[in-house]
């Protein structure tokens, strides 16, 4: 069996306390569950991603070389409840144990295969939660007329344009007024031209020039 254990503070990792306290803990529960137990670690660093001790851990069980992973907290697998469901099902599909001591997570026997699956419909409905948000901020820019997607480049013809026009000495907004009544489509991929989209252009023609 696999222990991970993780603390990602210079003082946690200066003292080895946080270190400690885990690894106790892990030791502890292979005792009185009669693991054979291997701890890797990872000092110093945040969970927010998948770190080189965790990396580890899971290279080993993907390839067949322990039969399950443990850990203290969830936390200290990971920050991200999406991503330690993520890791969850990792473990169902290629057949290891995973073993989380605070949530009573056990994939061993079947509460702790009941709590994961709580885990997961959460997980589920966060991800949800995050779509719709995402739908209803971009309906609502939409909705603004703001333009989705990547924004489009200004072509070659227009840009020289803009610039021969700004140089006979026109405004931006005459020059804007103009783009606009000829239909000629904006960066935005609209008809319509604004005078601080003409400003930004032709301030960005300055400075390119004063860089050359």
């Amino acid at each position: 069996m696999l222990g991970y254990v993780r603390v990602s503070t210079e003082e946690q990792t200066d003292s080895r306390l946080g270190l400690q306290a885990q690894e106790a803990a892990l030791v502890a529960e292979a005792d009185r569950r009669g693991w054979a137990l291997t701890i890797l670690r990872d000092e110093g660093l945040s969970g927010s991603q998948v770190n080189p001790g965790l990396r580890d851990a899971l290279e080993q069980l993907a390839a067949g070389l322990a039969d399950g992973l443990v850990v203290t907290k969830l936390d200290r697998m990971s920050r991200s409840l999406l991503h330690a469901v993520e890791i969850m099902e990792r473990a169902r599909r290629q057949q290891w144990s995973l073993v989380m001591l605070d949530i009573q997570v056990d994939t061993t026997t079947a509460s702790g295969e009941a709590m994961a699956n709580m885990l997961a419909t959460f997980a589920q409905f966060e991800r949800r939660l995050i779509g719709e948000r995402t739908k209803a901020a971009l309906a609502a820019k939409k909705a603004q007329g703001v333009a989705l997607g990547r924004p489009r480049q200004m072509p070659t013809a227009v840009a020289r344009r803009i610039v021969a026009m700004r140089t006979t000495g026109q405004t931006y907004g005459a020059i804007a007024r103009t783009l606009t009544d000829e239909q000629v489509l904006s960066p935005a991929g609209r008809p319509i031209w604004h005078e601080s989209t003409v400003r930004r252009f032709c301030k960005s023609v300055e400075l390119a020039k004063a860089d050359a």
